[in-house]
């Protein structure tokens, strides 16, 4: 007879399989304003990797107690984000950077916000073991799960031809990137306004919002709109003083701090989040250049509306104060990136930049959008 709990993982699993069955790969419509969707040579992407990646990206017995899926920090609901300042995991443990959105993740060249993993593959496998997050201490909890349950055994088998006994970390992080690069979403109105042709489909204060990003608010410099499409980020790292503040007074004695831990054999990845000094190193953790002090990936503003709070660390609460904080040009420090300085932007200029943002939801999730209002 089975258990209450083991009814509820089954019938769980039961209405994901339903709720997989919608997926679909990136195409049409979906991608006016975007590139293909990179896809590596060894994980070709397809419609049974995907369903699969999405199943496991949903179980939430890949965690120490049972209550921590991907999902729970990246909640479709949420414009697969979590809505927090800080992601909060395990035993409702917080860390010390903002969730980004897994939307348009696809087409970052680095992943995390300090570009530490190279791909959605390698990116896929860390939270599972990190104390904050999943809490597990090996990935065996995880593919012994999947190896022994019979639930798996026709998506695995569809999806890379294996049986249950032959799975690995590797072939379940593939299908999670699969899955992940289906969440890709262009055909906002600005996208209709500028590669589609129609006109109206932005309003007069989006437009002259687009105006100021191009032009006085020199937005574009780091979030790139290009001749047919646009990522809205450059895949570079900047330092824009947020929470520099942190660090700055005992800059040299975090910096040594981190070096020991590294030395000492210490995962980057559970320093990072466990750590919030040296959390704000920035890409300084990866590449230990002193330059790259305080630098963070520029995020896509892409669906930007539905994924406050803003910054690496969730430190901004509404696009008004975005607009704020780089009107007054960042906050000064000695590593701030160049191109960040004041912009005397007018209170009627900086509403229609905000409006302009707003015109940047795709229609995939403009319900979502219509339900933040």
């Amino acid at each position: 007879m089975k258990t209450p709990a083991l009814v509820m993982s089954t019938l769980a699993f039961g209405l994901s399989v339903a709720c997989a069955e919608e997926i679909t790969l990136p195409q049409g419509k979906t991608l006016l304003g975007l590139p293909p969707v990179p896809v590596p040579a060894d994980n070709p992407l397809t419609i049974e990797k995907a369903r699969l990646g999405k199943l496991l990206f949903e179980d939430k017995r890949f965690s120490a107690d049972g209550t921590i899926s991907c999902a729970h920090c990246h909640k479709p609901e949420l414009a697969f984000q979590d809505g927090l300042p800080v992601s909060e995991g395990i035993g409702g443990q917080k860390g010390t950077r903002n969730a980004p959105t897994v939307i348009n993740a696809a087409y970052y060249k680095l992943q995390f916000w300090d570009g530490r993993r190279p791909s959605l593959e390698a990116q896929s496998k860390d939270p599972f073991i990190n104390p904050i997050e999943h809490g597990l201490k090996s990935h065996d909890p995880i593919v012994q799960i999947v190896r022994t349950d019979p639930n798996y055994r026709n998506q695995f088998r569809q999806a890379f031809g294996l049986a249950l006994d032959r799975i690995t970390i590797d072939h379940m992080a593939q299908a999670i990137a699969s899955f992940e690069r289906t969440v890709v979403a262009g055909d906002s109105p600005f996208d209709r306004y500028q590669f589609g042709g129609d006109k109206k489909a932005l309003s007069a204060a989006a437009i002259r919002g687009l105006a100021v990003f191009r032009d006085k608010g020199r937005c574009v410099s780091c979030h790139v709109i290009e001749a047919s499409t646009a990522l809205f980020t450059d895949n570079q790292f900047h330092n824009l003083g947020v929470g520099f503040d942190k660090i700055e007074a005992r800059l040299p004695e975090i910096i040594a701090t981190f070096r020991q831990a590294k030395q000492a054999g210490k995962e980057v990845d559970e320093t990072v989040l466990t750590q919030v000094e040296i959390s704000e190193l920035g890409r300084f953790i990866v590449t230990g250049d002193t330059q790259d002090i305080g630098q963070f990936k520029t995020s896509t503003l892409r669906n930007i509306a539905l994924t406050a709070p803003y910054m690496h660390d969730g430190s901004l609460k509404t696009l008004e104060e975005v607009v704020d904080f780089y009107d007054k040009g960042g906050r000064d420090n000695p590593m701030l990136d160049g191109g960040i300085r004041p912009l005397n932007l007018t209170p009627q200029e900086k509403s229609d930049l905000v409006t302009f943002m707003k015109s940047l939801t795709s229609s995939r999730f403009a319900k979502l959008q219509a339900n933040t209002r």
